[in-house]
C-alpha cells in the first residue's frame, strides 16, 4: 500500500471515529453547546494553549543548546509553529512535525545527531510530565476513579502516587547511572551521555522538568478553559488526570491531526466526573480548533525568512 493510501486510510478512520463519536454523544446537544460557547473563555483558551507552545519552543531550543548544539530563538520559534501547520494536516498530532523540526535543525548546519536527539527528547520530555501530572490527577481523583476502576481508593491512590513518584526520581538516577559509565557506543546512549556529563547537569534538568510542567498546566488550563466556555465545570485534578489520555491518544498516528482520537479519549476519560458525552467531545473539538489555529499561524510562518544558516 503506497504512502498516499495510507494517509488516506488514516483520513477516514479518523473522520468515521469522529463521526462516531459526535453521534453517539448526541448531536444536536453538542451543537447547542457549540452555540452557546462563550468568547472570552474561548479566546482565554486559545491564548492558554498559544503560552503552551511558546514555552515548548523554547524548552526544545534549551535542550539543543545542552546538546552543544545553537538554535536563535527566533528559528525555534519559526519551526515550531511550521511543525504545528503540519501536525494539523498529518496523521497523528505530532509527529510529522517532529520531523520536519529535526530536518530544519539539521539543514540550519547542525549535527543530524543533535537535530534527532534534540527532537526526540524534547517529546519524551513533554511526554515524561504529562504522565506524571496525570499520575498526581489521578491520585487527588483516587475516590472518583476508583469505583469505574473496580478497585479500592487506597489502592488506586497509592499507585498513583508511586507513579508519579518514581517519574520524578528516574531520569535524575538515570541522569547519575550514565555519568558513571563510560561513553555508549549506540548513539542514542551517548547523545544522553554527552548530556549527563554537563557539569550544570542538575540545573538544565530541573528547567527541563519546569518548562514541562508548564507547557502540561497551561496546555490543561487551554482545554479547561475551553471547556468552561462551553459550561463544562470539573475540578482541577480531573483535567490534570483527563489530559494524559486525550493527548496520547491524539498523538496516534491513526487518524489526521489527532481529530477523532482525541475526542473518544475525552468521552472515557471525563466520564467518571459526571461530564456527559456530548460536553467531552465538545472540550475536545474546541481544543483541537485551537490547535488548527495555531497551524494557520505556522503555515503563516512558512513565508517568513529563515535566520541565517550555521557556517560550514
Amino acid at each position: 500500500m503506497s504512502r498516499a493510501h495510507k494517509a488516506l486510510l488514516r483520513g477516514l478512520l479518523g473522520l468515521g471515529l469522529l463521526l462516531g463519536v459526535v453521534v453517539l454523544a448526541d448531536l444536536s446537544q453538542l451543537w447547542q453547546r457549540l452555540r452557546q460557547a462563550q468568547p472570552l473563555w474561548l479566546l482565554a483558551g486559545l491564548a492558554l494553549a498559544l503560552a503552551s507552545n511558546i514555552v515548548s519552543a523554547l524548552r526544545w531550543r534549551a535542550l539543543v543548546q545542552w546538546l552543544g548544539a545553537a538554535m536563535p530563538c527566533r528559528s525555534a520559534l519559526r519551526w515550531y509553529f511550521q511543525a504545528m501547520g503540519l501536525n494539523a494536516l498529518l496523521p497523528g498530532a505530532v509527529v510529522g512535525g517532529d520531523v520536519y523540526r529535526a530536518v530544519a535543525l539539521r539543514q540550519s548546519g547542525e549535527s543530524a545527531m543533535a537535530a534527532s536527539a534534540s527532537v526526540v527528547l524534547d517529546r519524551l520530555s513533554g511526554v515524561w510530565m504529562l504522565c506524571v501530572l496525570g499520575a498526581l490527577g489521578a491520585l487527588a481523583s483516587a475516590p472518583v476513579l476508583a469505583p469505574w476502576a473496580g478497585v479500592p481508593a487506597w489502592a488506586l491512590a497509592g499507585l498513583a502516587g508511586l507513579a508519579a513518584g518514581l517519574g520524578l526520581v528516574l531520569p535524575w538516577a538515570g541522569m547519575r547511572h550514565l555519568r558513571r559509565r563510560k561513553a555508549p557506543p549506540h548513539r542514542w546512549l551517548a547523545a544522553l551521555h554527552t548530556l549527563a556529563n554537563q557539569p550544570d547537569t542538575g540545573q538544565r534538568l530541573l528547567r527541563q522538568a519546569l518548562a514541562s510542567m508548564a507547557v502540561q498546566v497551561l496546555s490543561a488550563a487551554a482545554l479547561s478553559a475551553g471547556a468552561w466556555a462551553l459550561g463544562v465545570q470539573a475540578a482541577w485534578p480531573a483535567w490534570a488526570f483527563a489530559m494524559t489520555p486525550i493527548f496520547l491518544l491524539a498523538a496516534l498516528p491513526v487518524s489526521v491531526g489527532g481529530w477523532g482520537t482525541r475526542e473518544a479519549a475525552a468521552v472515557l476519560a471525563l466520564a467518571p466526573f459526571g461530564v456527559e458525552a456530548a460536553s467531552a467531545v465538545g472540550a475536545a473539538l474546541v481544543y483541537g480548533l485551537y490547535g488548527l489555529a495555531q497551524g494557520g499561524l505556522g503555515a503563516l510562518a512558512f513565508g517568513l525568512a529563515a535566520a541565517p544558516a550555521k557556517p560550514a
